[in-house]
C-alpha cells in the first residue's frame, strides 16, 4: 500500500521485479520436473486424466480463476499508459499468452511427478513436488520463497487496479468526490488507502482461509466480467460507428460465451463466500444510492441559490 502511495513508478518497478523472480522460479520448476519426468518415463499419474469428471474440473477452475484476473488491471491503468489504444490490448494478450503457457506447464509437470491426491493435500504443492525430483537446497528454497514474491505482486497489483477503479467511480460521481483526490505523487491517495484497509480487513475477517478468499474474490470478478461482456454487446449496438483500436474476434459469440462461463463458474464457488460477497455487493449498492441522493440534494440546493 505504501509503495502504491509513493508513486506509480515505485509500485510498478517493484512489481516488475517480483514478477520476474516469480516467473524465473516457475520456469525452473517446469524444467527440473519435466527433466525428471522424461528421464523416469513414468506417466502413470496422468491416468485417469479426469478422476473427478467434469464437476471436478469446474470446481478447480472456479477456485483457480483468481490466477487469471490480473489482466483487468492493465485496462484500468490505461490512463497512465503511453499510447493506450495500441499498448493496452497488446499487453493484455501478451500477458494472457505467457500466463497460460506457464500455468499449463506447471500443472502438467506437477501432476506428472506427484499423484494429484497427494498434491492436493499439501499446503505447499510446488515445493512438495519439487522435493520428489531434486534435493538441491538452492532450487528448493528459491521456489519456496517465490510464493511470497507471487503473493506480494498480486496484492500490489490488486491495490493498483482497485484504487484506479474506485478513483474513476468517484470522478464520475458514483462514489464521494473526495475519493477522486490526486496526491503530489500523482496517485489517487485516498482510494489506495481505502483498498489497502479493505483488503487487510477481508483477510482478517476470513482468518486467511484461501478457499473463502479465492471464492470471494472470484465471485466479484466473475460478476464484473459478466457486465463487461454485456456492455460490449450494448456498445456495439448503441455505438456501431465508434472508432475502435481493438475489436473482439468472433463477435458476438465471444462475449456471449464469456457471460455463460461466468455464470457456470459462479455455481462452483464456496457458497458461504458467495453469500458474503452478496452482502458486500448490497452494501455497495446502498452506498451508491446514498451518494447519488446526496449529490442530487447538493445540486438542487445549488440551483436554488
Amino acid at each position: 500500500m505504501l509503495l502504491n502511495v509513493k508513486g506509480i513508478k515505485e509500485a510498478s518497478g517493484t512489481n516488475n521485479l517480483l514478477v520476474a523472480l516469480k516467473i524465473l522460479a516457475l520456469l525452473i520448476f517446469i524444467v527440473v520436473c519435466a527433466a525428471a519426468l522424461i528421464t523416469s518415463g513414468n506417466y502413470s499419474n496422468y491416468n485417469p486424466f479426469f478422476p473427478q469428471g467434469f464437476s471436478g474440473v469446474m470446481s478447480g477452475a472456479a477456485i483457480i480463476f483468481f490466477a487469471f484476473i490480473g489482466f483487468n488491471t492493465i485496462a484500468v491503468m490505461a490512463e497512465e499508459v503511453k499510447d493506450p489504444e495500441k499498448n493496452v490490448p497488446r499487453a493484455i494478450l501478451f500477458a494472457f499468452a505467457v500466463c497460460t503457457l506457464i500455468y499449463i506447464g506447471v500443472s502438467v509437470v506437477a501432476v506428472g511427478v506427484v499423484n494429484w491426491e497427494l498434491l492436493g493435500s499439501s499446503s505447499a504443492p510446488l515445493e512438495f513436488a519439487l522435493k520428489r525430483v531434486t534435493d538441491n537446497i538452492f532450487i528448493l528454497q528459491f521456489v519456496a520463497i517465490s510464493a511470497l514474491f507471487a503473493t506480494t505482486s498480486v496484492i500490489m497489483a490488486s491495490i493498483m487496479g482497485g484504487s484506479r477503479a474506485l478513483f474513476a467511480m468517484a470522478r464520475q460521481g458514483v462514489l464521494p468526490k473526495g475519493l477522486s483526490t490526486i496526491s503530489s505523487q500523482s496517485v489517487p491517495l485516498y482510494t489506495i488507502l481505502l483498498c489497502g484497509v479493505i483488503i487487510s480487513g477481508i483477510v482478517v475477517l476470513t482468518a486467511g482461509n484461501l478457499d473463502w478468499l479465492a471464492s470471494l474474490f472470484n465471485f466479484g470478478t466473475l460478476l464484473t466480467f459478466f457486465f463487461i461482456n454485456l456492455s460490449l454487446l450494448k456498445l456495439r449496438r448503441t455505438m456501431p460507428d465508434a472508432r475502435r483500436g481493438f475489436k473482439v474476434p468472433f463477435y458476438p459469440w465471444t462475449p456471449v460465451f464469456a457471460m455463460i462461463s461466468c455464470i457456470v463458474l459462479a455455481f462452483y464457488l464456496n457458497a458461504n463466500a458467495v453469500i458474503t460477497a452478496c452482502i458486500f455487493l448490497g452494501l455497495g449498492i446502498v452506498v451508491y444510492y446514498l451518494n447519488k441522493k446526496r449529490e442530487a440534494s447538493r445540486k438542487s440546493s445549488s440551483d436554488h441559490l
